[in-house]
């Protein structure tokens, strides 16, 4: 394989690695679809490729559609080792709306919605609705007819559109996460009690396994133990709910908090602090540049 043809490969692997998460709903199962497009590449003559981006995406899919196959006939088999799958968008000040609201509809569906979908019909939507893909390109990918596969997507956009909440309510959710991190931050026992609903749950995944807390005090005193004042929180997007990326002075990441609220408290809290798990879900290691 020649440099060039390896180095337009690295510079679509960003984009396949994004169809492939918001299919397959795992950072690592995505990786190892873009690996296989990569192996399929090595063996491919580049001489008979027209169109890279489009021949790539096109084994990236099939990939995932063979996945989503296996999945379904094995439904036992888990993957992330229990984690679920999450899809992170860390918000320096700069996030593009589309992307906010890429996170908002793709987010909570790839989870929900698109889990209930037949694998073609949900890549013709990611890759239509989401990052553009012609209808006859998709068609091309599924082995459907173009019109076959407007029906596809217009079918699983009707049920995703089904979760899609206002502006408003995830802005007084992210309200809610921003009063926790400030009365975390404040050490504010009563402020912390406000926000958190009395039955909330704190599942934190460590290196060394999983740690569950139940019940308001539990959480609080757990907040208190471990909070250091050296770090700092950044907004973060966790499939579609409000989240927090945990950073060191010098911007390394070192944790991973997304939390659900339903009404004005967070019900439940999943983070994460295992490096391995934070790279797998492609937290970047260092902060983000803000200078865009």
């Amino acid at each position: 394989m020649t440099d060039a043809l390896a180095g337009a490969f690295e510079q679509q692997r960003g984009r396949l690695v994004a169809v492939a998460q918001r299919m397959l709903g795992s950072r690592a199962d995505a990786e190892d679809a873009v690996q296989e497009a990569w192996l399929r590449l090595a063996r491919q003559d580049a001489g008979t490729i027209g169109n890279l981006s489009g021949w790539l995406t096109t084994v990236v899919g099939r990939v995932c559609i063979d996945v989503l196959r296996s999945r379904a006939a094995r439904p036992e088999t888990s993957y992330d080792d229990g984690l679920p799958g999450l899809i992170v968008l860390e918000d320096d000040g700069t996030l593009p709306e589309q992307e906010a609201l890429l996170a908002e509809s793709v987010g909570s569906a790839l989870l929900v919605v698109l889990d209930a979908l037949g694998p073609a019909e949900r890549l013709a939507f990611v890759l239509h609705d989401m990052f553009g893909v012609p209808f006859a390109e998709v068609g091309e990918i599924i082995g459907r007819s173009t019109d076959a596969t407007k029906m596809l997507t217009s079918r699983a956009r009707r049920k995703v559109r089904g979760t899609d909440r206002p502006a408003a309510e995830r802005r007084r959710q992210r309200a809610v996460v921003d009063a926790f991190l400030a009365a975390a931050h404040d050490g504010d026992f009563e402020g912390l009690m406000r926000v958190l609903d009395p039955e909330v749950t704190w599942r934190s995944h460590y290196a060394h396994g999983l740690v569950v807390r139940h019940g308001a005090a539990e959480v609080v005193a757990a907040v208190r133990r471990g909070f250091r004042a050296t770090v700092t929180a950044h907004p973060a997007l966790v499939n579609g709910e409000p989240g927090v990326v945990v950073r060191t002075p010098s911007g390394k990441a070192v944790g991973l908090l997304a939390c659900t609220v339903a009404g004005d408290r967070i019900v439940e809290i999943v983070s994460i602090s295992n490096p391995r798990r934070l790279a797998a879900l492609g937290v970047t290691p260092e902060q983000p540049s803000s200078s865009k």
